[in-house]
């Protein structure tokens, strides 16, 4: 048996359930895992109350699609994981498929990395998501090269914070933008070339600004909504948009037609353009790993909280305060 969260209706955090469920033996292609921490995603919130991209398909349903721990068993098939490996899963599958909020798990061997020296469970469960979230967007579809800007929003969130590092390692300018000051010293320690507060500042005027009118080549959003026509007026001429988040809830407006028709590359992008592409996740792994090997990538961990505290958790990823990731942690 296995200790694991379920929600049996879509819901607020009180939905959540940990009872003890049989967890099987992994079968072709699987490998099961002992969980030591899980990474929690906002998109595990909106899969919970009903608002994700992929709605819910069974009750009682399983969450969660990011952990570190060590390898129990291997299905037929499988290698290069042996019983007591260190390992991270990252999110390369459905959530009505698998599940990782649970104290061992079974999951596609295919979403499994081998957790690099030094980097323990929180660590391991905190880091891919971001990392490979942003160099995918970045670096692999956006061809984020030395001397570009890339306006990012929501960067006070794990992905955000990664996506700065990123463009610092890569030579670019990272412009972060967040809803007010009370993150500002952070995100410049974090790597930020500029801090724009949108509650304070005009976001065309200062992006201008700050370029000399020409714009960011990149893009990076997570809020989306009627924001998105302000973010296309400070597309540099041959950039890209890329929308990788809802946070707004609204509506998602194209504004190449409320600009007046420019040349706008505008497109959405998810980490399973990455995670479930062999040779993107092979590049995207070598460059997250050699970051954690030099020191220039570091997990941002807001807090964590145990197992059993998991509503508790929820709230606080709703509660929009967090600065970096949420990990649950897991005794056994």
């Amino acid at each position: 048996m296995a200790r694991t969260v379920r929600f049996h209706e879509v819901g607020g955090p009180e939905v959540l359930r940990l009872e003890d469920v049989e967890v099987g033996e992994p079968g072709p292609g699987e490998l099961l895992i002992r969980v030591g921490a899980i990474g929690l995603n906002r998109a595990e919130v909106l899969f919970r109350s009903g608002r994700y991209i992929e709605p819910v398909k069974r009750f009682p349903a399983l969450l969660g699609a990011e952990a570190a721990g060590v390898v129990e068993a291997a299905g037929t098939g499988v290698t290069g994981f042996a019983p007591g490996r260190p390992v991270s899963v990252v999110p390369a599958f459905s959530m009505n498929d698998y599940g990782v909020y649970a104290d061992r798990a079974i999951v596609p061997a295919s979403a499994v990395l081998h957790r690099p020296d030094g980097v323990d469970a929180v660590e391991g469960a905190a880091v891919w998501m971001p990392y490979l979230t942003s160099y995918g967007a970045l670096v692999e579809v956006g061809g984020m090269r030395a001397g570009d800007t890339v306006v990012l929003t929501a960067a006070s969130s794990s992905v955000g914070l990664a996506a700065i590092r990123t463009a610092v390692r890569v030579g670019a300018r990272p412009i972060a933008t967040t809803r007010t000051g009370a993150k500002r010293d952070a995100l410049l320690k974090a790597g930020a070339s500029d801090v724009i507060v949108t509650a304070e500042e005009n976001l065309v005027d200062r992006v201008r600004d700050l370029t000399a009118g020409r714009g960011a080549e990149l893009i990076f959003d997570a809020v989306a909504g009627p924001g998105v026509i302000d973010l296309a007026k400070v597309v540099a001429p041959g950039g890209t948009l890329l929308e990788y988040g809802a946070m707004s809830g609204e509506t998602t407006p194209y504004p190449g037609f409320v600009l007046g028709m420019p040349a706008l590359n505008m497109r959405t992008y998810t980490l399973h353009e990455t995670t479930t592409d062999s040779d993107r996740l092979r590049r995207a792994a070598a460059f997250v790993s050699s970051g954690l090997a030099t020191g220039a990538f570091e997990p941002a961990i807001d807090r964590t909280f145990p197992l059993h505290e998991i509503v508790e958790a929820h709230r606080h990823i709703e509660s929009g305060t967090q600065l970096g990731k949420v990990v649950v942690t897991v005794d056994h």
